[in-house]
């Protein structure tokens, strides 16, 4: 395949704005028969904080999909397409950008999908849109389940693949055998629901949550959070502390004397790309659950983390979130090409049926029922150099279930059937 360089232009650059031409000029035997008048491209988007507290996450997953449509398009694209991404900016802004972007992409740039968000928070704020305008939103990121939305896949982990797994090991001989949980959250939707399931399932367990405290996103200064820590007695530390705030929290925390040895922190959303930023004295020994991690041993996760540090910087790692992110473009390719058709009722009916993928994480499919991902659980140890040691993993993948029964009673979702049965109603 042709250069996508011209001139100073890298690669990076030529997908950002497109490549058009360049790209349907190297697909081997395209023909025009293919192409509909006026368009030689199939759109997808790309939306993702590039700006404010959470560009220390999302970055990178704007990297992870354009890195999958640039090998995609060199391999001839999608039903004679290439993919034309537009990458947008949600600037941290979830209840106004997040939506203004989106609508953009699907009224304005008419995109075949969408890939993008982290937060709750944002995928809130776009589900609305989505449904409205029949959209496709594929979201990368584990999150807290008590939803579903036929426009969305969701490729992150459910609560009973990442978080209700790794609280069982705590509180087994094998994880120490902690019985006194103390939670520390960013203040938006995830940490709260997270939560609420979380101290639902240690009742059930007869173990106890001795405090629970919230901090606004980006919040640096945690010095009454672990001084209430200190005097809890808390044995266990359970954090769902999303973006930049990680680097104030882990700071307090070992100018606090406590390390992992002392109370070891759980956490559920600080991964290889976070810890980048994070001191090794500050971070070694404690933990972080997720169902990806660049240290996996398996012929497909090498040649992913080989292929990003080529194409990124040796310095450049990748993540749970990175991972989903990536191969969530190749479901979506996948599907059209079984689908026959950019269509997103076509495409969503097809990504049910699609036969397992042999991820970097493992294999993985879609739950034509709840559109969720089947994944596994996995632990990991934070190393000195960064990154993790997996002291733990499920056996087998886990079947998403978005509605932990613990927590939300009578509910379930089976789109293939009679979609959404709610059960009593909930108050978190």
């Amino acid at each position: 395949m042709k250069s996508f360089q011209s001139g100073s232009q890298t690669r990076r650059d030529w997908l950002k704005q497109g490549g058009k031409a360049a790209a349907l000029a190297a697909l081997p035997g395209c023909s025009t028969r293919l192409v509909p008048v006026g368009q030689n491209t199939v759109k997808v988007g790309l939306l993702h904080s590039q700006t404010g507290t959470m560009a220390i996450s999302e970055t990178s997953l704007r990297d992870a999909g354009l890195l999958a449509i640039e090998e995609i398009n060199a391999a001839g694209g999608v039903l004679g397409y290439p993919i034309e991404p537009v990458v947008e900016d949600g600037r941290s802004r979830f209840s106004d950008e997040f939506p203004r972007q989106a609508r953009k992409l699907l009224s304005d740039e008419k995109v075949a999908a969408v890939f993008g968000c982290w937060t709750s928070s944002s995928r809130k704020a776009v589900l609305p849109l989505f449904e409205q305008l029949n959209g496709l939103l594929f979201y990368p990121v584990q999150y807290e389940g008590n939803e579903s939305s036929k426009n969305i896949i969701y490729t992150g982990a459910t609560p009973n693949q990442q978080i209700l797994p790794a609280l069982d090991w705590f509180t087994s001989a094998a994880g120490g055998s902690h019985k006194r949980f103390y939670l520390v959250g960013a203040d938006y939707v995830y940490p709260r629901t997270a939560n609420f399931i979380v101290k639902k399932h240690l009742e059930s367990h007869g173990v106890s949550v001795v405090g629970e405290q919230y901090a606004a996103l980006g919040q640096q200064d945690f010095k009454d959070i672990v001084n209430a820590i200190k005097k809890s007695d808390a044995d266990i530390i359970l954090s769902t502390i999303n973006g930049d705030s990680n680097l104030g929290f882990y700071s307090v925390l070992a100018a606090q004397g406590i390390t992992a040895d002392r109370i070891p922190v759980l956490a559920t959303s600080v991964g290889e790309d976070e810890l980048r930023s994070l001191l090794p004295s500050q971070v070694q020994g404690h933990y972080s659950a997720w169902t990806y991690f660049q240290s996996l041993d398996n012929p497909q996760n090498k040649r992913f983390v080989d292929l990003w540090k080529r194409e990124f910087g040796r310095d450049r790692v990748t993540d749970d979130p990175i991972e989903a992110a990536y191969t969530q473009v190749y479901l979506w390719k996948l599907a059209a090409e079984k689908a026959g058709s950019f269509e997103v009722d076509k495409v969503r009916k097809a990504l049910g049926s699609l036969a397992p993928f042999d991820a970097p994480s493992g294999k993985v499919k879609i739950d034509p029922k709840t559109q969720h991902m089947y994944k596994h659980f996995r632990l990991g140890k934070v190393r000195e150099d960064r990154q993790f040691e997996i002291v733990h993993e499920s056996p087998d993948w886990i079947a998403p279930f978005p509605y932990p029964q613990v927590a939300f009673p009578g509910w379930k979702c089976d789109w293939t059937s009679d979609g959404l049965t709610q059960g009593e109603p909930v108050a978190i």
